[in-house]
């Protein structure tokens, strides 16, 4: 029987010998960026586009926040101080229109007036200080700031102030009224210089702005172009280091893949590239290898194969040759002998005629010897396989080739109902008449031979049974038993030629099952019961009801 093979049980193949590896010292020293291992490659790279992107964001960071900056001063704080000017100078006008009503005519509410606009302008002085405090510049608006509450402190004490604390509605001295007018004049005249004070501070703060806002703009545009340039050269890296060398790689490796084994696989690339190449290499050449030894070994098993198909056919030949040729000297030997035991009988003494009977015997064993060795060849080769095999069939037709055998000595034989099974119907005849035949030859003496067979369902199988109630077999020769030429008994005993159980399993094997001896297995505990059980498995067809039925409560009945 063969061994079955990977594709037959379903098994994933196995490669023979050791993998293909590539010590260290026979990889290729690098060139170029082939010294260089993309490790260090992309953390060199990694550390200088971080800086220069570190870099870039720092000065745009630091250009928005100057922009705000600038942005604060202008809004925040220039253009607040800017509000507070007109404010001073509507306070100052405000102040000279309340004193002069309530001194043309009186009325207190006139005098309130003034007091609130003396206090608006004490309140937009100090507000415009605090706002231009820190402010680039504030010190010359600071100066022109207090120049002007200055004179108009000095118009409020040399003429305002006086009025307000007067009866009123008396009118104004012209003398007096002079003086008032030249005062509020020169305070007046300050708040020019402290607007174009005040201009040129937001002229300044507006101009700052707009280049901290360029600045920031052209910083913002560099980051962004920074961040562009670095995925491009990252990108670009990527390709030139990874994806063109594995790009190329893969072109070549389908080249070796479609057939052209002699296609070199040297990859330039960073170091794990030409490693990587370098040992896809070696496994190249070790294919090459492998492919010129399988063939070699292809070759040689051609030959082998043709050699043994020549022998085969020689012994075919001879088989042949042993089934006519060798069998008929055989037949003229005995007949021959057995004729001068007829007519010279009475002419020969008792040893003459034993010498007959010894030739007569000789040739007939040779006979059945060559029988049972052109049947014991004969199995897996000159088989008629069926898909369904009706096994009561084959055993009532064993039983009926020993049925003289059977007569003569009283056996009976149990057959449970046997299933269809596939196989060759002449050697599962073989098979049952060996056994059966077996059973019935080794019997004790003074006992009838009786002989069960049965059988019962174990998974994909069928297991059989026979069982005898005859001498028995050690369990020790269990194995021996089956070997060709093997006899546990000598031919003076038991007849045969030693090949019967091993011709039952041959056949067994080839139709794909097993057999062995089982021991003591009818046996009862504490008795000592003769016997022997043969068990073979046969594999079953798909499962029916009526192979079901027959494989049910079916069984040794001894077990």
């Amino acid at each position: 029987m063969t061994a079955a093979t990977p594709a037959e049980t379903g098994e994933e193949p196995r490669a023979a010998g050791p993998g293909a590896v590539l010590p260290g010292a026979q990889i290729p020293e690098g060139r170029g960026m082939g010294r260089v291992r993309l490790v260090q490659i992309y953390r060199i790279g990694s550390a200088v586009l971080g800086a220069l992107l570190l870099a870039t964001f720092v000065q745009a960071g630091m250009a928005l926040y100057g922009n705000e900056q600038a942005r604060d001063v202008l809004i925040e704080r220039v253009d607040p101080a800017t509000l507070e000017q007109f404010r001073l100078s509507t306070a100052v006008t405000g102040q000279d229109t309340a004193i002069r009503a309530y001194a043309e005519e009186g009325g207190r509410e006139h005098v309130e007036q003034y007091r609130a606009a003396v206090r608006q302008e004490a309140a937009s002085a100090a507000r415009m200080r605090r706002l231009l405090a820190g402010v680039p510049g504030h010190e010359e608006v600071d100066r022109l700031l207090a120049r002007a509450t200055a004179d108009s402190r000095a118009w409020r004490a040399g003429f305002a102030d006086r009025v307000a604390a007067g009866p009123g509605g008396q009118g104004i001295d012209r003398g007096e009224s002079r003086l008032a007018s030249r005062l509020l004049v020169q305070a007046r005249g300050d708040m020019t210089p402290l607007q174009t004070g005040i201009t040129a501070l937001h002229d300044r703060a507006a101009a700052k702005l707009n280049s901290r806002a360029r600045t920031a703009q052209w910083s913002t545009f560099a980051a962004l172009a920074m961040v562009v340039a670095a995925a491009l050269l990252l990108a670009l890296l990527f390709r030139r280091t990874v994806l063109t060398p594995v790009s190329t790689l893969t072109g070549r490796v389908r080249a070796v893949s479609e057939g052209d084994f002699g296609h070199r696989l040297d990859v330039p690339g960073p170091a794990e590239i030409n490693e990587l190449a370098a040992i896809i290499d070696a496994m190249r050449a070790r294919i090459i290898e492998e492919w010129r030894t399988s063939e070699d070994k292809s070759r040689r098993l051609d030959e082998q194969t043709e050699e043994l198909r020549r022998s085969n056919g020689e012994l075919e030949q001879f088989a042949y040759v042993a089934s006519h040729d060798l069998q008929e000297p055989l037949r003229k030997v005995a007949s021959f002998c057995q004729m001068l035991e007829r007519r010279y009988g009475d002419q020969l003494d008792e040893r003459g005629r034993q010498y007959i009977a010894f030739a007569v015997d000789g040739a007939k064993r040779m006979q059945a010897l060559i029988n049972d060795l052109l049947s014991f060849s004969r199995v897996g080769r000159l088989s008629r396989p069926e898909d369904s095999v009706d096994l009561d069939e084959v055993v009532r037709q064993a039983l009926d080739n020993l049925s003289t055998l059977r007569e003569e000595t009283g056996a009976e034989v149990d057959v449970a109902e046997l299933p269809d099974v596939p196989g060759d119907r002449t050697q599962l005849v073989q098979l049952f008449q060996n056994l059966v035949g077996n059973a019935i030859k080794f019997r004790r003496e003074g006992v009838p031979p009786r002989v069960t067979i049965d059988v019962r369902r174990t998974g994909d199988e069928w297991e059989f049974g026979c069982a005898d109630n005859g001498i028995g077999i050690d369990p020790r020769y269990a194995d021996r038993i089956f070997l060709i030429f093997q006899r546990l008994h000598s031919r003076e005993e038991y007849t045969g030629t030693g090949i019967g159980l091993a011709l039952c399993k041959k056949i067994v094997e080839y139709h794909g099952g097993r057999i062995w001896l089982a021991a003591d297995e009818h046996a009862e505990p504490d008795t000592v019961t003769p016997g022997t059980t043969f068990r073979w498995t046969l594999p079953a067809q798909p499962s029916t009801g009526a192979e079901e039925g027959a494989g049910e409560g079916t069984g040794d009945p001894d077990d």
